[in-house]
C-alpha cells in the first residue's frame, strides 16, 4: 500500500535581511561570559559558546525612543543580535541560551564566512523566565545581499509579529497569528509522524482485521492533517 497522505508543504523561503534603522544602531559587543552568568548553562553548552562563537554584538535596539513605535509589556523593545561564528554555524540551543538571558524579544543575524541568515523564535515575557518557541530561520545568503525595509507596523508588537511571520516555513492563513501558525505546524508534523508509523505497521501486519483497523486510523489522521495544512480551512477544525 502506498502512503498517499498529504505532506506539510514548506513555503517558498525568500531569504530575509532587513535594513535596520540607523537611529536604532547600538553596536555594543557583549562578552560571551555574560550569558554564562544568567541561568544554568551546562558545561557542554559553555563549550559550544567557546568553540562556535567568535563575537556577539548587540547591534540594534528597536524601541519607542529609536524608531518611534510604541512598545507594550509583551514587546517592550526588540533587540537585534549579530552572532559571528568561528565555524560553519551555531546551534539553536546556543541561541536559546542567549535568548533566555535577555528579557526582550531578539532577532538574530548569524554571520559565517561572508554569509548571513536571519533566525528568531517567538518569545513570551510573562513570568521570570521567558518562554521561547521553536526557532525559524531563513536560508543563508551573501552578507552583502540587498536588505529590505522593515514591515509596516503601528507598534512594536505588530512589527515583531510581521518579522516572525516572514521567517515561518509555511504560509499563514488569513488572520492567523504566528503562535497559531506555529501550533498548527506542530500538530501537522506530529500527525505526519503518526501516519508514517501506522503505514509502517500496516506493511508488516499479517492479520486482516488489524489491517482494517490500521487503515481506519490512517484515514482519520489523514483527514485531520489535510484540514490542518489547508490555507482555507472549513469550520470543522
Amino acid at each position: 500500500m502506498t502512503d498517499a497522505s498529504p505532506a506539510v508543504e514548506t513555503a517558498e523561503t525568500t531569504p530575509v535581511l532587513y535594513r535596520w534603522p540607523a537611529n536604532a544602531a547600538f553596536g555594543r559587543t557583549v562578552p560571551k561570559t555574560k550569558f554564562y552568568e544568567h541561568g544554568n548553562v551546562r558545561t557542554a553548552l559553555r563549550a559550544k559558546f567557546i568553540d562556535d562563537i567568535q563575537r556577539i554584538t548587540w547591534a540594534y535596539k528597536l524601541a519607542d525612543d529609536t524608531i518611534r513605535l510604541r512598545g507594550t509589556t509583551a514587546v517592550p523593545e526588540i533587540q537585534i543580535f549579530t552572532v559571528e561564528t568561528k565555524g560553519e554555524d551555531v546551534s539553536d540551543d546556543v541561541l536559546a541560551a542567549i535568548d533566555r538571558s535577555v528579557h526582550f524579544p531578539i532577532i538574530f543575524e548569524v554571520a559565517s564566512n561572508d554569509r548571513l541568515r536571519t533566525v528568531a523564535a517567538q518569545k513570551a515575557l510573562d513570568g521570570k523566565v521567558p518562554k521561547i518557541g521553536p526557532y525559524f530561520t531563513t536560508d543563508w545568503q551573501p552578507s552583502d545581499a540587498p536588505r529590505r525595509p522593515l514591515p509596516t507596523a503601528l507598534d512594536l508588537p505588530g512589527l515583531y509579529e510581521a518579522i516572525l511571520t516572514s521567517l515561518l516555513p509555511v504560509a499563514t492563513r488569513v488572520g492567523e497569528t504566528v503562535a497559531q501558525s506555529t501550533a498548527r505546524l506542530s500538530r501537522a508534523r506530529k500527525l505526519e509522524r503518526e501516519i508514517a508509523a501506522l503505514n509502517k505497521k500496516l506493511r508488516t501486519e499479517p492479520q486482516l482485521n488489524r489491517k482494517i483497523e490500521l487503515r481506519k486510523q490512517i484515514k482519520e489522521r489523514t483527514a485531520v492533517l489535510t484540514e490542518l495544512i489547508d490555507l482555507t480551512p472549513s469550520n470543522k477544525e
